[in-house]
């Protein structure tokens, strides 16, 4: 075999290797990402089985008089003095394997509505979020983009 073949089987396998970590580690979800528009990044945790995710930082903090903002579309009148920053807007995730998250809600304070929620970890930085009203077939899928510390 010449040298170059040899060192396309070795990357070869060390990439299925790689693909292969990242398909048995419920936990590689476990960040900071930032959303598809880029105006929020949301940290996402483990608390006992489940994976939730607070909004952590957001591209305009403030509203125009320099208070922080607020889940002002919140239905619930009483939340809405809370602070998005800090929120926790992912909720009750499950690991189902092969890179999925199901079973979960995540809330958007755009509009105050709450979706069925799916995850899909593409690669090690790159993960699809899926939120959705019934169906995963009726919904939107946003991707995000794992963040680093520098």
């Amino acid at each position: 075999m010449n040298q170059l073949k040899k060192s396309l089987l070795i990357l070869f396998v060390c990439l299925f290797s790689a693909v292969a970590a990242l398909a048995n580690n419920p936990d590689a979800v476990v960040g900071v990402w930032k959303n598809g528009e880029g105006t929020g990044m949301i940290q996402i945790y483990k608390s006992g089985d489940k994976y939730f995710g607070r909004l952590v930082w957001l591209k305009v903090p403030n509203n125009p008089d320099g208070t922080p903002r607020t889940d002002v579309n919140n239905p619930d009148e009483a939340a809405r003095k809370k602070p998005l920053k800090g929120l926790v807007n992912m909720r009750s995730f499950t690991y189902a394997g092969d890179n999925k998250w199901e079973s979960g809600n995540i809330y958007d304070p755009k509009n105050g509505s709450d979706y069925s929620c799916e995850m899909t970890l593409v690669d090690p930085n790159t993960l699809e979020v899926r939120g959705f009203i019934g169906v995963s077939l009726f919904g939107r899928t946003d991707v995000w983009k794992r963040q680093v510390k520098k």
